[in-house]
């Protein structure tokens, strides 16, 4: 969107943008964009917040108000908190989350995690009406697969004939995170995007694992996968937590 925004301002029509990966925005020097601190897929915060939502709007559409720069602003609210309601009283047994650094191969924990997980997204599924899951075509634990290979010896190149690694690599990721995300979003209580974002990246074998596919590809002499190592595989939010800690 920041490169249609140039071709757009050219012709003479004033643009903004919303951005949700902040360094993708600074590389591309939009003539305007507001940066949100949100989770990816919402650039208005959570569903179902009209005030909340309008107030990202008019931060957004008060930039057409400053001459094209490149500009790029960061939104100061956080998210508010989703309240996801309750599981269905006749559903118990909740199935518990393991933490990272349990026995065995970050493969075999990441397996055994996802198989864990599988309760609760069925969970989800039936809540939602369907899943966003589908785009790769692999069930989780295949694409789990998939990924662990890519941190090991002999990582796969792609899944689909015609589809390059590094799209291979951001669709596979994509859609773990997604069933992470959506199985999480079942369980009761409320869940904050900064709550969310701290389990899976500091909590569970998942986000290890992204965190090493990050080291991987950012190392890799392939430009496509050098990009998707330096920018997308970890939000800029999650590496200024590990920043912190004293993390990588």
């Amino acid at each position: 969107m920041s490169a249609l925004g140039h071709i757009l301002e050219e012709e003479g029509i004033a643009t903004v943008s919303i951005s949700l990966i902040r360094e993708h925005s600074a590389a591309l020097a939009p003539p305007r964009a507001l940066w949100v601190p949100f989770m990816l897929g919402r650039p208005l915060g959570v569903p179902n917040d009209a005030p909340f939502q309008t107030r990202v709007l008019l931060a957004a559409l008060r930039l057409l108000e400053r001459p094209a720069g490149p500009l790029l602003e960061d939104f100061a609210e956080e998210a508010p908190y989703e309240d996801l309601g309750d599981l269905p009283a006749a559903l118990n047994c909740p199935v518990s989350f393991p933490r990272m650094g349990s026995a065995g191969t970050l493969a075999e924990r990441l397996d055994d995690e996802i198989s864990q997980l599988r309760a609760w997204h069925e969970v989800a599924s039936r809540q939602r009406g369907g899943t966003s899951l589908g785009l790769t075509g692999l069930a989780p634990a295949e694409i789990g697969e998939f990924l662990s290979a890519w941190v090991g010896a002999a990582p796969r190149a792609t899944f689909r004939e015609g589809l390059g690694s590094a799209a291979a690599l951001k669709q596979a990721s994509d859609e773990l995170k997604a069933y992470y995300y959506e199985a999480k979003a079942a369980q009761p209580g409320r869940h904050s995007p900064t709550e969310l974002l701290n389990w899976f990246w500091l909590e569970t074998a998942a986000g290890e694992l992204f965190l090493a596919l990050r080291d991987k590809a950012a190392q890799s002499g392939d430009p496509s996968l050098h990009g998707l190592g330096s920018l997308s595989l970890v939000p800029r939010a999650v590496q200024a937590i590990l920043n912190v800690r004293g993390g990588t």
